[in-house]
């Protein structure tokens, strides 16, 4: 299991580093500065604790579920899918700044690991938790993209 953790935490810290090209100027920007948040935007440092902490808890959480599913190839699928979603919102909303675009691009993310959170509960039981941390930051960050797209 240990191969697969470092394997998962390799793909999932890359999609990490290659979101934060996207998003280390534009967090600094005029642009970002000037747009209306919402009240409960957590402090930046927070951003980078928490995604740091949910991709390790994601890697142990894929490397338990890998020998438990039956079908490799729709788990693929849809760790590529998960993949792309969390790497392409990032430009979306701080390079190109489409708003709407990145909410839909979250949104689709946070159904994709709630289909992961219920769907797979009866193969993993209790050991789930470990993918409840992004679901709930997920939750956080789509009120957050939700809040800007309306107020701005």
């Amino acid at each position: 299991m240990a191969y697969r953790i470092i394997l998962f935490l390799l793909l999932n810290f890359a999609a990490l580093a290659i979101g934060g090209i996207s998003t280390s100027k534009g967090v600094v920007s005029e642009w970002y500065a000037g747009l209306n948040k919402a009240p409960w935007t957590p402090p930046g440092w927070v951003f980078g604790f928490a995604w740091t902490s949910i991709m390790i808890c994601f890697s142990i959480y894929l490397a338990m579920l890998w020998p438990n599913v039956e079908n490799k190839n729709v788990f693929i699928a849809l760790y590529v899918l998960q993949w792309c979603l969390n790497v392409a919102w990032n430009p979306v909303f701080f390079n190109l700044q489409f708003l709407k675009v990145a909410l839909l691009l979250i949104v689709s993310l946070t159904c994709l690991i709630a289909y992961y959170q219920f769907s797979f509960w009866s193969v993993l039981k209790i050991k789930s938790i470990f993918i409840a941390p992004y679901f709930i930051w997920l939750l956080i960050a789509t009120s957050l993209n939700t809040y800007i797209v309306l107020k701005n």
